[in-house]
């Protein structure tokens, strides 16, 4: 008797394993993060199909539940090669996929997770710097996913709904412009975009976004993980910071 599953399933990870295996982590609906031993996964046949990104049809099969498994797959979606061509674009995907490998529990149903970095994903075909303020909201809604929110609907101080401009580092909670004047050093700034204002997003609204959701990412979903948070992630936010400059 065998346990199995098959569905879309996004690339996150792959380690080498053996002579030619590895070992690939996906990102799926219904089962969240989870891994799998994918036989040749190293060759040359192979090794573009577990690229980090990319969206695959992917099958598990084991003899027990809590086993690694069999993993195969059929490419859905190019990701990882469609992003070559563009370094911001590269980074983003990279430190989306190693954010979600690193933060999320195994095995742990995350649907809007997986939703929003398949959306994610679409979005770079219009390029990344179109695609900078879904991936900022996304880890919003990642640290809400895990237990993380940030409080952005009144200020903190006051209860007002209006001018809202900075987050608490310590709280997560809203802070007016009003009310943040003797605190206003050590406040983040929050950018309009998370607020569900319309409109075009510049990049330095994207630094703050991603300065934001970095800071609490960093303390609370990686702050008790050895190494902290994924080196991608630091290197996209000093891309944006570059390009910027």
């Amino acid at each position: 008797m065998s346990t199995e599953w098959q569905g879309p399933a996004i690339v996150l990870g792959a380690r080498p394993h053996g002579e030619s295996g590895a070992v690939v982590t996906l990102l799926t609906e219904a089962l969240g993060r989870h891994a799998g031993l994918a036989k040749g996964g190293t060759s040359r046949a192979q090794s573009s199909l577990w690229m980090a990104g990319n969206l695959v049809e992917a099958r598990w099969v084991a003899r027990l539940a809590d086993q690694l498994g069999a993993l195969s797959g059929e490419l859905v979606h190019p990701a990882a090669a469609l992003a070559l061509e563009d370094p911001l674009g590269l980074a983003l995907l990279s430190a989306a996929c190693a954010v979600a490998e690193g933060a999320l529990p195994e095995r742990e149903p995350h649907p809007r997770c997986f939703h929003g970095l398949v959306a994610l994903v679409a979005r770079l075909g219009e390029g990344a710097v179109a695609a900078l303020p879904d991936y900022v909201r996304w880890e919003a809604e990642l640290l809400t996913e895990l237990g993380y929110g940030l409080d952005l609907a009144r200020c903190a101080l006051t209860g007002s709904i209006e001018d809202l401009a900075f987050v608490s580092p310590r709280t997560g909670r809203a802070v007016s412009a009003g009310a943040s004047e003797p605190w206003a050093g050590r406040l983040l700034p929050l950018p309009r975009f998370l607020l569900g204002q319309s409109g075009p997003v510049s990049l330095p609204e994207c630094l703050a976004g991603l300065r934001l959701t970095g800071h609490f990412l960093a303390r609370d979903a990686f702050g008790h993980r050895p190494g902290g948070m994924p080196s991608t992630r630091g290197m996209l936010q000093d891309r944006v910071a570059a390009a910027i400059a």
